[in-house]
């Protein structure tokens, strides 16, 4: 097979028109020729972070979604599958993945859970992650979210980064905000990357200490304004990130977006593409072809170097996208799912107090990091209720592994009027997670969840809504476009509810998320972040 068009030699900065032949999978000969083809010619993007579970698709899914923007490969932390199911979860992911012309490149989920104060559907100790990095479909240690661990040199984490050190496997890390001395310590341990930075200076710092920086643009987090600056002179030590992206997003764009907003900034765009293109092979030694001979043939046909719309991916010599079609065909799968708690009462859902003020979760736009504000609370009949003219609302985590009962906390700029809105994704445990306006709303939520064992909801006094998610809870067994139409619908229906965040259920979904600060809520109540323990609802005197 040949390739006719502008090639671009994105290791010697060059473009050139020539044709590239195709060889049982593998790039036999590239040469400058002389022809009338002006679209562009380059190697596949890689998402260099994702959690594909984030999708609500699995693997194989994702993939029919992911080449028609260009992608070839993506480095995937399985941890949502594994915090249910295990390392059976994760062999899943890798199993599925294969069977579509995609390159998935799983790592070993490093935190199952991702700390002791939540409950998970499985644990994945030191000997775990041994028999894992053993696996040579395991190409790294993932995302490193335990990082207190790691400076008070746990026994435990400092064993699981030993194995990868042992295997010759990199190790990602996690440490949003985490400056100075204790950057330094978390480096020194072995850990070579971050995808949470959200300052400028904070990535500069651990560019500075010899850290890969991902400049992250998901469907809840968004720091590309913040970090893409860095990229002209650190463009050698970054790389493109996605961590998690929703399905109706997913439909519309993926890496090629941000080559595009790179590039309208002026920046140069050979510097853009070996962020997106040739840093994450490098780094994690994968198997994904760079355009040169002797390569596997993971490249696209792109119309231009402005808007990277991509005309055709092809993998492995393989056509697999091509001119608006994916042909990457469906592939048969069996539903596992681990989902075992009983319907909940609204009385489950009452917080019985006198406490005047309150500590609530400020959920903030774009971010995963939230802020401790603190509320006058309202009291009605000894319950602290949602205060929807406050944007005042009653949030729940609730436990979906075994009946206990519902933990209840208090949340900022959801922006609900009336109704609820509830999802069994809930990171990294996934327990039903759920706000609303009312106790009995939240309720009626919750249980439909528990009906599907698993999903996301919006329910009001018109009427539900569920999107059902019943492989592990987290993702369902339905085509990427569908699922796709039915989340930006059930998006809309959580707008018209009143909530003005641009992604509320992935918002949502990061509210238990304990391992980024300030103030979130575990199944086992109201978290700080910022010294790791937990905190009370309530203010008291000495507050």
């Amino acid at each position: 097979m040949i390739l006719q068009g502008q090639i671009v030699d994105i290791h010697n900065k060059r473009i050139y028109k020539g044709e590239i032949a195709i060889t049982n999978g593998k790039v036999s000969s590239i040469k400058e020729k002389d022809h009338n083809v002006y679209h562009y010619i380059l190697p596949g993007f890689v998402d260099a972070h994702i959690h594909i579970e984030s999708s609500m698709l699995v693997p194989s899914e994702f993939a029919r979604l992911a080449v028609t923007h260009g992608t070839v490969a993506t480095v995937s932390d399985p941890h949502e599958i594994a915090n249910v199911l295990g390392v059976e979860g994760v062999e899943f992911m890798i199993a599925n993945g294969k069977k579509v012309p995609f390159k998935f490149n799983f790592g070993a989920p490093s935190c199952v859970p991702a700390t002791h104060f939540e409950s998970a559907g499985a644990v994945i100790d030191s000997e775990g992650i041994k028999t894992l990095m053993a696996n040579p479909d395991i190409k790294y240690l993932a995302e490193m979210m335990n990082y207190p661990g790691v400076l008070f040199d746990d026994a435990d984490v400092m064993k699981k980064i030993a194995w990868a050190k042992h295997y010759n496997k990199p190790v990602d890390g996690h440490a949003p905000g985490l400056r100075g001395d204790d950057i330094s310590k978390y480096i020194k341990a072995g850990i070579s990357t971050d995808h949470e930075c959200f300052t400028y200076d904070e990535g500069l710092e651990k560019l500075q200490k010899g850290m890969k920086i991902l400049v992250r643009e998901g469907s809840a987090a968004k720091n590309f304004e913040a970090l893409i600056d860095l990229l002209p002179e650190h463009f050698e030590n970054m790389m493109f990130c996605s961590d998690d992206k929703h399905p109706d997003d997913l439909m519309i764009d993926h890496i090629n977006k941000l080559c595009a907003r790179a590039v309208a900034k002026g920046m140069d765009v050979f510097k853009v593409l070996q962020v997106a293109c040739i840093n994450p092979v490098k780094h994690y030694k994968l198997d994904v072809g760079l355009l040169q001979v002797g390569d596997a043939a993971d490249c696209i046909v792109i119309e231009d170097l402005k808007n990277f719309k991509v005309l055709q991916t092809y993998i492995d010599g393989e056509l697999v996208f091509n001119n608006g079609i994916s042909l990457v065909q469906p592939v048969a799968f069996k539903n596992l799912n681990n989902f075992n708690c009983s319907k909940k009462q609204i009385s489950d859902f009452r917080y019985e107090s006198t406490a005047s003020q309150i500590r609530v979760i400020e959920a903030m736009e774009g971010q995963l990091v939230t802020n401790e504000i603190i509320a006058n609370s309202l009291i009605k009949d000894g319950n602290i209720v949602s205060n929807s003219d406050g944007d005042i609302l009653k949030m729940t985590v609730v436990n979906r592994y075994q009946n206990q009962k519902p933990a209840l906390a208090f949340i900022k700029n959801f922006g609900l009027k009336e109704g609820a809105i509830a999802s069994s994704v809930g990171h990294d445990s996934h327990n039903i997670i759920a706000v609303g306006v009312s106790d009995e709303a939240i309720c009626k939520a919750v249980n439909l969840i528990i009906e599907n064992k698993g999903g996301i909801c919006a329910v009001s006094t018109h009427g539900e809504k569920i999107v059902s998610l019943p492989v592990a809870g987290i993702m369902s067994d339905k085509d990427g476009k569908t699922i796709g139409l039915q989340y930006a619908q059930l998006d809309k229906m959580a707008k018209q509810l009143g909530s003005t965040l641009h992604a509320p259920y992935m918002t949502l979904s990061f509210m238990a998320l304990l391992v980024i600060p300030s103030l979130k809520l575990s199944d086992k109540g109201l978290f700080d972040g910022s010294s790791f323990k937990f905190t009370n609802l309530e203010l008291n005197g000495n507050d």
